[in-house]
């Protein structure tokens, strides 16, 4: 069990990776002792008043047993969200490289995609010169306790001017034969100047027993780059998700940044970017469906610290249920931030009355010669453009679904790669059919995996 602020109930020991350098294990442990210095965050911290991590602190979980990978088959795999997507992908099953149902193709010269484990034994001075750099800039707990824990996750590496053809997919999978397992999978993503690339992070859930998962994701961009993310997190209602994605954007560089939160029990989704370069660019954008008693948290910093630059958030919110949704973004506007443009747009749809939202949009702004502007709407379905459609011929559940779509696309059509773009949209499409804007409750509805 999590005490809230103390380790005196957390059978916790740091993990150690074979092979691992001296400096890697000297860090684990003082990330250790920094999370027991911070604690766990209680409704009392003002960036986590609106969300309780009691359900979380009051169980008992332990590390995730080594998965018998095997018993998954490639057939079922491919039937997951973006599995079917084209691309090289590495996949991760309970926190562990599975290299069965991984696939990489031939790669341009000094292109690196491997497992995190790998690449410490192999590129040690790449790995040993960003790792933990951009995760640990601000108190933030869970990604101290990542830093302790974690085992295994992916390593990418873009180097200078070199293009990315395909796409990288992650896949995180959970496979929990038992109520209270963990993972703490994390990712390092480095693009160097002039380089292009696109990946997807998906975390999943095989079976229905509660488990944690604590991810962390550093991205390294540097300048005059194009990168495109995207998270998506459909991990079953019994399931916890706490993630960090930490970004750093160099001069004149282009990042986009989607999360998509639709599973999970609880999930909070923390991102921190910072545009480090002047004339960087970075767009977040956002979408949670969610419905029964599930909560999706985004909790944003995104901090100007040069002139020039741009950044832009737009998430929106649709919920079913008693669900809740929780939007907190926060921009920060250094003294020497001069020029810099900062938009924050959180736009929610409630279905139905018990429904709610805790949505703070912050400015923090130290400079004087900027556009900064922030802004929030919570609403219903339009009873007119419901008529509107109806007026023409169209059943009313068909009418809500085309409307709740469109909603959903505010957010999807900003997603530049078009297979992800068609993929999530069919995604949520599916869902609106099905009349559960979340991921099933219903364990007979997850995906089926059989054994070989």
């Amino acid at each position: 069990m999590i005490a809230p602020r103390s380790l005196s109930s957390l059978p916790l020991e740091v993990a150690a990776i074979p092979g691992e350098p001296a400096w890697l294990a000297s860090f684990r442990h003082a990330a250790l002792t920094r999370f027991s210095e911070i604690g766990v965050p209680t409704v009392k911290d003002e960036d986590w008043r609106f969300t309780n991590l009691a359900p979380i602190t009051g169980l008992s979980f332990q590390p995730a047993p080594y998965p018998l990978i095997g018993e998954i088959s490639e057939a079922a795999f491919t039937r997951l969200p973006f599995a079917g997507l084209e691309g090289d992908r590495l996949v991760f099953v309970n926190g562990n490289f599975a290299s069965e149902l991984s696939s990489l193709s031939a790669r341009e010269e000094g292109v690196k995609i491997m497992s995190l484990e790998d690449a410490l034994v192999n590129e040690p001075e790449l790995v040993g010169g960003h790792l933990f750099r951009l995760s640990q800039k601000n108190a933030n707990s869970f990604a101290s306790l990542n830093a302790a824990l974690f085992e295994d996750g992916a390593f990418l590496y873009i180097p200078e001017s070199r293009k990315a053809a395909r796409p990288v997919h992650l896949f995180y999978l959970s496979t929990p034969e038992a109520s209270g397992q963990t993972v703490y999978p994390r990712s390092l993503i480095i693009a160097e100047e002039g380089t292009s690339l696109t990946v997807t992070e998906s975390y999943l859930s095989v079976g229905a027993p509660r488990h944690l998962t604590n991810s962390v994701t550093e991205l390294v961009v540097g300048d005059n780059a194009t990168v495109e993310y995207l998270k998506f997190q459909e991990e079953s209602l019994e399931s916890f998700h706490l993630g960090t994605l930490a970004v750093n954007v160099g001069r004149d560089s282009n990042v986009r940044l989607h999360s998509m939160a639709f599973g999970a029990r609880l999930s909070r989704t923390t991102i921190e970017a910072t545009l480090a370069g002047e004339g960087a660019e970075c767009v977040l954008n956002g979408l949670y469906l969610v419905g029964g008693e599930q909560l999706a948290d985004h909790y944003m910093i995104v901090d100007h610290a040069v002139p020039h630059g741009t950044s832009h958030e737009y998430f929106n919110g649709i919920l079913a249920a008693k669900s809740r949704g929780v939007f907190h973004g926060r921009i920060i506007v250094r003294p020497d931030a001069q020029k810099t443009d900062a938009k924050q747009t959180n736009k929610n749809l409630l279905l139905s009355d018990d429904a709610t939202v805790d949505t703070k949009p912050q400015l923090e702004i130290y400079a004087d010669d900027v556009k900064c502007t922030h802004g929030a709407t919570i609403g219903q379905l339009s009873d007119e453009a419901v008529f509107y459609l109806r007026s023409r011929g169209i059943p009313l559940e068909k009418a809500r679904q085309m409307l709740i779509h469109a909603f959903a696309g505010e957010i999807i059509d900003r997603i530049q790669c078009e297979p992800l773009r068609h993929e999530l949209t069919e995604q949520v499409w599916n869902r609106l059919k099905e009349n559960q804007p979340a991921h099933p409750s219903c364990p007979t509805t997850s995906p089926n995996f059989t054994r070989n």
